[in-house]
């Protein structure tokens, strides 16, 4: 894989990690800037999180910003970013952000549907449209996607977060055709389950029976498939979903 590194005349690139401060995005942010890239990490509200991030990435000799904004608001992504955007393209985009709001859909209230489309589906909209004009303008560009296992077979009293997650894969698929001529990559990483907080309450015992390799995954696992999409030189993949689960789905 080629890095940069601080001795480097060149500026180093650029990675965006949309969703950083933790689980899977902190690694991935983690994980990139081990690779050579200036992280600008990007979360919600919980500073102390993207602040430890930011802060064991330059204890490692990396460099990092982080900049709050809520995805799902589209105004506020335009403000964060547009400025940044006008000095600098990112050279590598990761959408990561996501919520879940599990329920049976007979007892889903409108709310817990709203606020998992609009930050997992509405999100992605809202920074792409931003990033994909400074990518295309440079004639670079990778743009890796985290969807999920439930976006691709379903699972139970999830509905609004498959349904989500389902819409990021073909999200992805169109822009990949859309913006592939320009050199630009687009590809999705599909992780099933991981050991993040997010999974923490679901029991493991019921789950590891479903998985051939019979262990949870870990943000690793996630983090380097996705430095490889973004850092490989030989790479032809394009347009692809690459599952990180196991064998959960096949």
């Amino acid at each position: 894989m080629n890095t940069v590194s601080e001795t480097d005349e060149s500026p180093k690139k650029i990675a965006l990690v949309i969703g950083g401060s933790r689980g899977i995005g902190r690694s991935i942010a983690l994980k990139l800037s081990a690779s050579g890239f200036h992280v600008w990490l990007t979360y919600k509200g919980n500073h102390d999180a993207a602040n430890e991030v930011k802060g064991e990435i330059e204890r490692l000799g990396g460099s990092c910003e982080a900049f709050a904004f809520d995805v799902s608001s589209f105004e506020e992504v335009e403000a964060a970013l547009a400025p940044r955007l006008e000095i600098a393209a990112p050279d590598v985009m990761v959408f990561n952000s996501g919520v879940a709001r599990d329920n049976l859909l007979m007892w889903m209230s409108k709310e817990e549907w709203d606020t998992v489309m609009d930050t997992n589906l509405d999100g992605f909209f809202n920074v792409t449209r931003q990033i994909v004009f400074s990518m295309l303008k440079a004639k670079r560009g990778r743009i890796v996607v985290i969807s999920s296992t439930s976006g691709q077979i379903g699972q139970a009293g999830q509905v609004n977060y498959s349904a989500s997650k389902a819409g990021l894969i073909g999200a992805a698929k169109a822009l990949a055709r859309e913006i592939g001529k320009k050199g630009i990559l687009v590809n999705v990483v599909a992780p099933g389950f991981i050991d993040t907080e997010m999974t923490a309450e679901i029991p493991k015992e019921h789950v590891l029976p479903l998985i051939p390799l019979n262990r949870v995954g870990r943000v690793e696992d996630v983090a380097s498939i996705v430095d490889f999409l973004c850092c490989e030189k030989n790479m032809y993949i394009h347009g692809q979903v690459i599952g990180v689960n196991g064998g959960l789905s096949m």
